[in-house]
Formats: structure tokens, C-alpha cells, sequence
């Protein structure tokens, strides 16, 4: 059947006025009924995150997504998006400047072109679920780019100051049946707060004191990190006191975990004419960074490290292998420990040093410091597993070994003439046959013996020459 584009048709058609939580309420109670999955996308929430947004959601609650940087909060909030119906209508007549329920209009010019016009003669459209959503970062923001400010040209025009037609609508009025979000909500400006709180508790909007009133019908969603929200002063207790449900997001709870998010966020094709095969031990070493730089002292914890901050080494990581396979003409190219050299590029200003607990290192010495207490535990793994005899086996006493980021996998072949069969077992790769994987093989048991004392590592002209005594 065709939609209705008209009042008339749209009353012959059965559709009735929902409120914008009433209608995620309905659709979401549809999609747990059936067993679908509610969030695709989001991994290891399953257990934490979800069950309270989906409370949320049957409460008919405006919520606050809290959490450090990095863990999804604002994925969460836009992927509320699918509870919403596919596509709403909205009487489509000129001078109106939201999308108004046909059933319930609430602006004065709504209602006069109603009360002038017959059913057939009001024009409706159609809204589609994912314009129904907007949001907006706090800093900067004003009262009038959310809710809305008196419009002086049409003051100047006649325009009476106390009447909505002097108005000019903000983002929040103008999501009307729709969705807003506001991120980092305790950097918003102190009068912008009491303006959400009028909304929050009376589903109003009003504008500098004039009488001038609209039931604004919106789901509130905010963000903000826990450190600037529990201070003291940066979010004012009435507004606090009107959001329905806190849900408190976290970094994920084990690093494989982490590793298939970044896996699923990385969107790195890892294919075509220059090919890139990742060791899993490469993969546990990038998140392993990450999960490092969480625990660190030398880094402010209340801003924490986010999600991003692998995903960018991973990318960094997997084009320094490239561009090695691309100079070198291996295929296909193989990540190492010495592509991790490149980090400073992808890291950097992605850190916040705690300024007590750095003790005048910068960041690059955290970092390297970082980088080093993720080889070692990495390793250390490896050597509990597998017995460190087994995996060092092929380095004697008075060898040295040369690595770096562009040097030939041949050349590690050639310092590595038997592969021992715990290689293979050990890190799940074919180090025996692929001389690129050896190399990354190389280049990490070298990096673990070094993190463990067990070697000495010196370096010059950008290369690392490590030496067994």
C-alpha cells in the first residue's frame, strides 16, 4: 500500500500519535520478544552496558551515558536510533518549523491551517528514522543554537516578542518527536543547564522569560566523563536529579575482547596487490599497549585512554608493514616488533601525562615505557606456556642479531637457519616455511628476551642490534 499524503488518508489508515518513548518502548519490546540482537556493533556490553539501557528504554527514561573516552558512549546513544519506527508523518505546510504530529500539532500556525482546510487539502510527509536523531558537543554551545532565541528580524517586521511567532527554534524543539543528544554535558554553559532542565521536568521550552510554551516531545540522551561529572559545581543538582537512568560504560574487561573490537573497527583491508598477514601475537601486543598505558601512573587515568588509541596503532602498525612490503616487494608483509617504532605518530596527543606521577618524562618516554611493559607481559605469557629454553633455543652466546622496520626478511633466514617446532605451536604461525613470518617471529622473542634481561639491545641509525653474551 502507498503511504498516505494526506490528513484524510492518514486517518482512514488507522495510524495513531505515539510519544517518542512510547514508540522506542513498543518497538524495543518487539526486537527482545523475537530474540534479535538489540546492539549490533557493540561488544562486551552484553553483560553490563545493555541490560541497564535496555531498563532504561522500558522506563521511558532519559538517560546519561557515563564514561571514560573511547567506550562507546556515543555509539550507544545513535544506535538507539533503530527502536524507532522506519518513518513517521509530519504535516508538510510552510511557515511550520518542526515536524508536527497531524493528530497533535502543537505550534498556532499548525492549528490555523488545520482550522482552515479541509482533511484532504493538508499535505503530510514523511520523516525517516535516522533524521530523527541529532547531537551536539557542550563546549561552545549556546541557549539558542538548543533551544532557541527571539528572531529580531521579526521583530522588526511586527512580529509581537511575546508570541511564537518571534521565535527562532533551536535543535531540541526542532527534534520534536525525534531524538537529542548532548555530549560532554558538565562543559555546557551553567544557563544552558537550567534550559535543560525545564525541559527535562516539564517538556517545555521557554525562551527569555516570555510566555510562550511548547510540549516538546524528545528523548534526552547525554554523555560525560565521570571525573568532571561528580565535580563538584559542573552540573547543577536539579539537572541531575531529572535524568532518568546513569549508565556507566568501561573499557573492555579482557584483552580479547579488545582485540575483536579492534578487529571490527580497524575497517583496514588487509588484501589486495600489497597483502598483510597479522600474527596474533602482534595483535595481543597493540591491545596489550593500550590496556598498559590504562594501568600507568606516568598517565591521568580520569581522562582515560580510549578505544582509539589502538585502533590508530593498528593502523600505523599495519601500514609500516605495507610500505615495507611495497620497497621490499615481500608478499605478503608481516608486522614486527620494529614497525612498532612508528607508534610516536599515531599515539602521541592521544595520552594525557598525570603531571604528579610523570616525574618530568614526556610523552615519548612514556610511551617507550609503555611499549616495553606490553612486550614484556605479551611475552612473558608466551614463555609460561611454551618454556622459555624452547622459544630462545636458537640464539647461542656471542650472536648478534641486527632488526628494523625496512630490513629484508631474508636477512633474519639467514641468522635463522632451524626454525624449532615450539615456533609454529607457539605463536600459531608458520614461521618454518614463511621468511616474513619469521622475521616477526624473530623480531619478538629478541624484544622478550631483552624485556627479560636475558639479552643486551643497542641501537644506532635507526636500527636495533641485540647481542647474546
Amino acid at each position: 500500500m502507498s503511504r498516505p499524503t494526506n490528513l484524510r488518508q492518514l486517518r482512514e489508515s488507522g495510524w495513531t500519535s505515539k510519544t517518542i518513548k512510547r514508540e522506542i518502548h513498543d518497538n524495543f519490546l518487539v526486537e527482545l520478544a523475537a530474540g534479535n540482537e538489540l546492539f549490533p556493533g557493540i561488544l562486551g556490553y552484553d553483560d553490563t552496558v545493555i541490560p541497564e539501557v535496555s531498563l532504561a528504554l522500558i522506563a521511558g527514561h532519559d538517560m546519561l551515558f557515563l564514561g571514560e573516552k573511547g567506550q562507546g558512549k556515543s555509539r550507544m546513544m545513535r544506535s538507539l536510533v533503530r527502536f524507532l519506527d522506519p518513518e513517521i508523518p509530519y504535516l508538510d505546510i510552510p511557515g511550520v518549523p518542526i515536524h508536527e504530529d497531524p493528530l497533535q500539532p502543537l505550534t498556532s500556525a499548525a492549528k490555523k491551517f488545520l482550522a482552515e482546510h479541509a482533511e484532504e487539502d493538508v499535505p503530510i510527509a514523511w520523516w525517516k528514522r535516522e533524521d530523527r536523531y541529532t547531537e551536539r558537543l557542550a563546549p561552545g554551545t549556546k541557549f539558542a543554537d538548543i533551544i532557541g532565541e527571539i528572531d529580531p528580524a521579526k521583530l522588526v517586521g511586527g512580529v509581537s516578542m511575546s508570541t511564537e511567532e518571534a521565535l527562532h527554534f533551536g535543535l531540541i524543539p526542532r527534534m520534536h518527536r525525534g531524538i537529542f543528544a548532548m555530549n560532554e554535558l558538565p562543559e555546557l554553559d551553567e544557563l544552558v543547564q537550567v534550559g535543560l532542565f525545564n525541559i527535562l521536568e516539564e517538556r517545555d521550552v521557554q525562551i527569555r522569560g516570555y510566555p510562550v510554551r511548547f510540549d516538546i516531545d524528545v528523548l534526552i540522551l547525554f554523555s560525560a566523563n565521570p571525573s568532571t561529572y561528580n565535580r563538584s559545581g559542573k552540573v547543577i543538582p536539579q539537572l541531575k536529579d531529572r535524568i532518568g537512568s546513569i549508565i556507566h560504560t568501561h573499557y573492555p574487561l579482557e584483552r580479547a575482547l579488545g582485540i575483536q573490537i579492534l578487529e571490527q573497527e580497524s575497517s583496514m583491508d588487509l588484501g589486495g596487490e600489497y597483502p598483510v598477514v597479522i600474527p596474533y601475537f602482534m595483535k595481543e601486543l597493540i591491545e596489550q599497549i593500550t590496556i598498559q598505558a590504562r594501568k600507568s601512573k606516568y598517565i591521568d587515568q580520569q581522562s582515560g585512554v580510549s578505544a582509539r588509541f589502538s585502533l590508530a596503532n593498528f593502523r600505523a602498525m599495519v601500514a609500516s608493514a605495507r610500505r615495507r612490503g611495497v620497497i621490499l616487494g615481500e608478499k605478503p608483509a608481516v608486522p614486527r616488533i620494529s614497525d612498532l617504532g612508528h607508534l610516536y605518530a599515531s599515539s602521541l596527543g592521544k595520552l594525557e601525562l598525570d603531571l604528579m606521577g610523570s616525574h618530568q618524562m614526556n610523552e615519548r618516554q612514556v610511551l617507550d615505557a609503555v611499549i616495553a611493559d606490553a612486550i614484556s607481559s605479551v611475552f612473558k605469557q608466551y614463555v609460561e606456556e611454551h618454556g622459555l629454553a624452547e622459544i630462545a633455543e636458537i640464539f647461542g652466546r656471542g650472536v648478534k642479531i641486527e632488526v628494523g622496520d625496512l630490513l629484508p626478511s631474508p636477512h633474519y633466514s639467514e641468522r635463522l637457519k632451524r626454525v624449532p617446532p615450539v615456533w609454529d605451536k607457539a605463536f600459531e604461525v608458520n614461521a618454518s616455511q614463511d621468511a616474513a613470518v619469521r622475521a616477526s617471529c624473530v623480531e619478538f622473542v629478541l624484544a622478550g628476551l631483552y624485556a627479560m634481561d636475558k639479552i643486551s639491545r643497542g641501537q644506532q641509525h635507526g636500527r636495533i642490534n641485540y647481542s647474546f653474551e
